[in-house]
This record gives C-alpha cells, structure tokens and sequence, in this order.
C-alpha cells in the first residue's frame, strides 16, 4: 500500500515538531511531499531540513498538489477556519492543530463542509493517540474505576516570554481557553463520557481583554464533575486526576503523558519511539506521531471520521469554550 502523502500549512515550531515525529515512522507508510509557507525561503528552509522535495509560498499551493493526500494545519489560531476550508474545497483531508477554530459556529462550518466533500477533519488532539490514554481508556471499559465521578484537571505554565503573543494577543486568537483550555476539557469528556448540564467559570484578563487564567467547573448529565484550571503566568500541577467510585488515576503531563499512576497508586511507563529527523521545541513531541498513524489507518479504511476525536466532542468543545469566554467576557471578532 502506497503511503499517506503528507502536506505542511506553515512552518512554526508545532510543524517542526510534527515534522521530526514523522520521522519516527516508517517511510513506507508516511511520507511527507510538500510545505508552504507565508514566506517561500521559510518554506525552503524548513523543506531542506526536513527532506522536503517541494516548498510553496501560500498555503493555496498545498490545495492545487495532486500528490498530496492529507495537509496538517499547523497555523495560529485565527487562520484555521479559512485555511481549513480552502484545503477541504481542493479534497484534502485535514489534521487541523487545536483548537479547531476559534468558536462553534466556526467549527460547526468547518466540519459541515467536510462533511459534504466527504472527507476527513480531524481536531489534532494529540493527547488522546498516546499509549498512557489508551490504558486509561482500558481500565474504565472493564469498570475497574466504577462509575466516573470527578475529573480534576490542570494546565498551566509561565508563557511570557518568546513566542507568547499567539497565546496574549487577541487578534491572534489567544487566551488560554483556548491554547490549554482545550486539554483540560477534552480529558474531562475522555474520562466522563457524558454531556455537560452547566458551567461556572471565572478568569483573569489581560490588557487585550484575553484570558490568562481561569476557573472551571463543569457538571454533567449523570452528576459527573470537571474541576478545571489554566494559567499562561505559572506553572500548575499539569495532570488530570479521575475519579471513580472504585478508586482513581493520573496522568501525569496531561496533554503528553508517558506515565499514569494506576489504581493500585504503582507508576505504569510508556517509552517515546525513536525519530530520525530534526529536534523537537515541545516536550514529547515524537508522540505526534502516535495520532499520524491512526489519520493513517483512518484514511485507508476509508473513514471521514475518527473514533479517537470525533466531530461530536470537537463540537462540544467548542461549545464549551464559548460558554466559558462568554462568562468570563473574552470575545472575538470573529464571535460578532
């Protein structure tokens, strides 16, 4: 079988990193056969780096390659929606980097159009691919944890220096419900499995009216509870502890995590596969490539949808981030 043809839209620190844990894989099912970029000597920089045998200026390029499969979206958050649509018009599948869009009403038109071009739109939550997900995912099947009740979760670091705008600037789409917010809400639906009945949210806000911290609670139909926090100012507990009736789990660096601590309280490890080019910006990147390979698998069987991250939870996420900003007064242009 031929391998999945890959295409890169930009060429920022979270491509490199997909990039490099491709390389992970073998070349007989990935391959990777063309980047753009806004710049064409970025793109020619990154293709070099990369063994890249095409480099585009424009993102438009990628749409009108025929050998291209599959695009990654690896932009900043307020390009999603247009990128999106303009790759799913030319029929390429999308692995579109988190969040999906800026609100539902984006999203809901992004995964509208997939739908009636027949294609695949996947939300890369890569956290839910990892070995550690998977295993906790497991042993709430078999009701080792009985009932889930309580998922307390959360994800914050110093994020003020280089590289902070995408995450302080409004225009850029920032704020942290949706930068980190989107790891802490997808493992409490990964856990609970059930939908939300009510959220209660405060935040802190920046001089450009995004937040920089926030406070969440969520409650569920069957009486689950979310407890969520987030912060671009200071490093927090990062894992997400689920509670069950029977007894409890954490997974430890919630977005990345290779170890959980079980039920019986003992440490379960889940070595990183080895790559073969270039470095990572981001801790345990090489897992991106645990989410690649089931794109893969996905598009072979002919799938338009994930069962990893499916289309309902990336509605319902970002239904939930839209009740959050809107408590918390954090709104968009794009929201008007």
């Amino acid at each position: 079988m031929a391998p999945l043809r890959w295409g890169i839209a930009s060429t920022g620190r979270i491509s490199n990193d997909f990039c490099a844990a491709l390389s992970a894989l073998p070349a007989e099912n990935h391959k990777i056969v063309a980047v753009a970029a806004r710049k064409l000597d970025d793109a020619k920089k990154f293709a070099e780096k990369f063994e890249i045998s095409k480099f585009y200026e424009g993102y438009e390029n990628l749409t009108n390659d025929e050998e291209v499969d599959i695009v990654y979206i690896g932009t900043l958050n307020h390009t999603h929606l247009d990128i999106g649509l303009m790759l799913l018009d030319g029929n390429k599948h999308i692995l579109c980097e988190k969040p999906l869009t800026l609100n539902l009403k984006q999203t809901t038109k992004l995964l509208d159009r997939a739908k009636e071009k027949n294609l695949l739109c996947v939300e890369a939550i890569w956290s839910r691919f990892f070995p550690s997900y998977q295993y906790l995912k497991k042993r709430i099947d078999a009701g080792d944890l009985g009932e889930i009740v309580e998922v307390d979760v959360s994800f914050g670091f110093d994020w003020t220096g280089e590289g902070s705008e995408r995450v302080t600037q409004k225009a850029l789409g920032g704020g942290t419900v949706l930068d980190l917010g989107v790891y802490t809400i997808q493992v409490s639906l990964f856990a609970l499995r059930d939908e939300p009945t009510s959220i209660t949210a405060t935040g802190k806000l920046n001089d450009d009216e995004v937040d920089v911290e926030t406070e969440v609670e969520i409650n569920f139909a069957k009486g689950g509870i979310a407890k969520i926090r987030t912060s671009c100012l200071k490093m927090l507990e990062n894992k997400a502890v689920v509670k069950g009736t029977k007894g409890s789990m954490t997974l430890h660096q919630v977005w990345c995590p290779t170890e959980v601590t079980d039920i019986d309280g003992t440490k379960k490890e889940f070595p990183l596969p080895k790559h073969r080019l270039g470095e990572f910006n981001y801790p345990n990147s090489v897992g991106l490539s645990y989410e690649a390979e089931e794109i893969r698998k996905c598009i072979n069987a002919g799938l338009t949808e994930c069962d990893v991250v499916t289309q309902k939870e990336s509605l319902t996420i970002a239904r939930i981030q839209d009740e959050i900003r809107r408590q918390i007064g954090v709104v968009y242009d794009a929201d008007k």
